[in-house]
């Protein structure tokens, strides 16, 4: 996934680690030949390749992901969509320099449409594992694929029958149980600094995951307007908002990643009301001129701080 993972743990001392680093690897290295639309072989790619109509078989984890997205996509009215592959690379921001030179040249969306929900276009048949496009259609998981890294890389740790842990891909994490010393796993929350890495709080996790969306880490300058690499399904373009990163803390960490993404694409306002609607964990980071203001709900529902 062009990153690195992390997985700190308390176990016993009779523990083989060696078996233990190499089932990790495994994992997150399965999801990344599962889902990577870096990965010309990769089960995502094979689909994406595929002829309109026919039935490909697929991972039952990759099956299980697109049938979570298509749900998360409905109920955030496409704020959330995994059809946005031709679109993520039309403005640069996809696996193949090709894509990277056909981008527009300049920032004119005026031309752009939304784009429909992918649940219009696929089909996903978890219980046989495969799945069929019914229109033309790019399937991009960058914004679940990593949490759901994450959520193998506790699966992987909970079969150990190692209850204490934190595991993270890119900064998306999941945490179980406490230290040794009881006390929580500590989680920096990264401010939306583009020029530096820094911590705007620290929160404690246990037994929850937690993600964030942001325009600060990967965006482009295209004739000196700075392009986010977050597309907004329902115009069509790349996003254009005031919220610099949303956090959201769910019971996964594929959920937390999806869901971040999309109350990033509905804003502030939509944001806030569908995330207390649905009683998650949101952070909001708003821009404000040149101050940053933050919109909490759920256990964030005091944070309100202005930088």
């Amino acid at each position: 996934m062009g990153t690195r993972y992390t997985a700190a743990f308390h176990a016993s001392p009779t523990t083989d680690e060696k078996e233990l680093a190499a089932r990790l690897a495994a994992a997150v290295g399965a999801v990344d030949e599962q889902m990577s639309n870096w990965k010309e072989n990769s089960d995502l790619s094979r689909l994406n390749r595929a002829e309109l109509g026919c039935w490909v078989p697929v991972s039952r984890n990759l099956a299980a992901l697109l049938a979570r997205a298509l749900e998360i996509g409905s109920d955030t009215h496409n704020a959330f969509n995994i059809g946005v592959g031709d679109l993520v690379g039309m403005w640069g921001f996809g696996p193949t320099g090709e894509q990277r030179a056909h981008r527009p040249g300049a920032v004119d969306t005026s031309q752009a449409s939304p784009c429909p929900s992918a649940s219009e276009l696929i089909d996903v048949d978890v219980q046989r594992c495969r799945v069929r496009r019914r229109g033309p259609v790019a399937l991009d998981l960058c914004g679940m694929a990593k949490g759901f890294g994450v959520d193998e890389l506790a699966r992987v740790l909970s079969e150990h029958g190692i209850g204490s842990w934190l595991v993270g891909i890119d900064g998306e994490m999941r945490a179980c149980g406490s230290k040794p010393d009881g006390s929580q796993w500590a989680i920096a929350l990264e401010a939306p600094d583009d020029e530096r890495h820094a911590a705007m709080a620290v929160i404690e996790l246990s037994n929850a995951a937690i993600a964030t969306s942001g325009d600060y880490r990967h965006w482009a300058d295209i004739d000196g307007a700075r392009v986010s690499h977050t597309m907004d399904p329902r115009t069509g373009a790349p996003l254009c908002s005031a919220v610099a990163s949303v956090t959201v803390i769910a019971p996964t960490c594929a959920d937390a990643d999806a869901y971040a993404t999309a109350l990033l694409v509905l804003g502030a306002q939509a944001g806030r009301d569908y995330a207390q609607r649905r009683r998650l964990d949101a952070l909001f980071v708003v821009r404000d001129g040149d101050a940053l203001r933050t919109i909490g709900t759920g256990c964030f529902a005091n944070v309100q701080q202005t930088d």
